[in-house]
């Protein structure tokens, strides 16, 4: 299968997958009620071949999934050929990001937790441009500029008519590290200024002087579906990127979400922090 296609369609396999699972069906036993082949329902949830979307509609009421989930597999379904903003980029960007900015554009919401780099969502140009000039790996010009371009791009879905919501929270080094220069970081902390103020995005700063903290997992997003069950993580962890969709998997990092916001300083501290920071840059 080409990049191309594996973006959705990965998607729907996975949660195809994921929803027989928690009927507890095997394969052969749901192909027998819609009275298809347990090769055909092994096939829609390995991301191999075409989908039909009535197929995967049926699939969905044996399974007893919501309307909600039913609704949002049958529009992948019919959606997997489509692309998105970032089709043009697809054949120089991994697999793995392709995947996120699928998910990424189906979301209802983003709860991140950063311990070094501000998340890319609310990152400006400059800040990551030195990001990634800052790389282990040397890149040419072009190269950084076409990343850069790709993550300015991604921020257009929060200002669609219906964004997503963005919870973030930023351990408090994010905002003391400087990243190019001091004057890129009083542009980038201005920027986060201006985004705490929107009614779409929560922004906390978790401070040093709470010391230790559920952060040990490290920098991860919760991706939200429309349904909790529909919902990703994802843990970019330089050498590769993963996603988990296991039940347990999700419970641990929403516990650690939910843990570091209610350590982290609420939204009006959060900004004063940053205003002050901003100020000594």
């Amino acid at each position: 299968m080409s990049v191309r296609t594996t973006t959705r369609r990965r998607q729907l396999g996975a949660m195809m997958r994921k929803l027989r699972a928690q009927k507890g069906m095997t394969l052969e036993e749901a192909g027998r009620l819609i009275g298809v082949s347990k090769a055909t329902v092994s096939r829609y949830e390995t991301q191999e071949g075409s989908v039909k979307w009535p197929v995967v509609d049926a699939l969905c009421r044996e399974y007893g999934a919501s309307e909600a989930e039913r609704t949002a597999m049958v529009g992948l379904a019919k959606d997997v050929k489509q692309q998105g903003w970032w089709g043009p980029y697809t054949d120089s960007i991994p697999a793995d990001m392709n995947l996120l900015l699928t998910i990424e554009d189906e979301a209802v919401r983003e709860d991140h937790f950063s311990s070094t780099y501000v998340p890319g969502l609310l990152q400006t140009r400059d800040y990551s441009t030195a990001i990634q000039q800052a790389s282990e790996m040397r890149l040419a010009p072009e190269e950084i500029h076409r990343l850069v371009e790709i993550r300015m791009k991604r921020q257009g879905l929060l200002i669609r008519p219906e964004p997503p919501h963005l919870w973030a929270v930023l351990d408090e080094s994010v905002i003391r590290r400087t990243v190019g220069s001091r004057e890129i970081m009083r542009e980038q902390l201005a920027h986060l200024l201006r985004a705490n103020g929107s009614p779409h995005i929560t922004l906390q700063i978790l401070p040093f002087t709470n010391g230790a903290h559920g952060a040990a997992l490290g920098s991860f997003v919760i991706l939200g579906g429309v349904e909790a069950s529909l919902d990703v993580v994802y843990v970019d962890l330089h050498v590769g990127s993963v996603f988990m969709e296991k039940e347990a998997e999700l419970d641990r990092y929403r516990l650690a979400f939910d843990y570091l916001r209610a350590q982290a300083l609420d939204t009006a501290a959060s900004s004063a922090m940053i205003e002050r920071v901003r100020k000594e840059m």
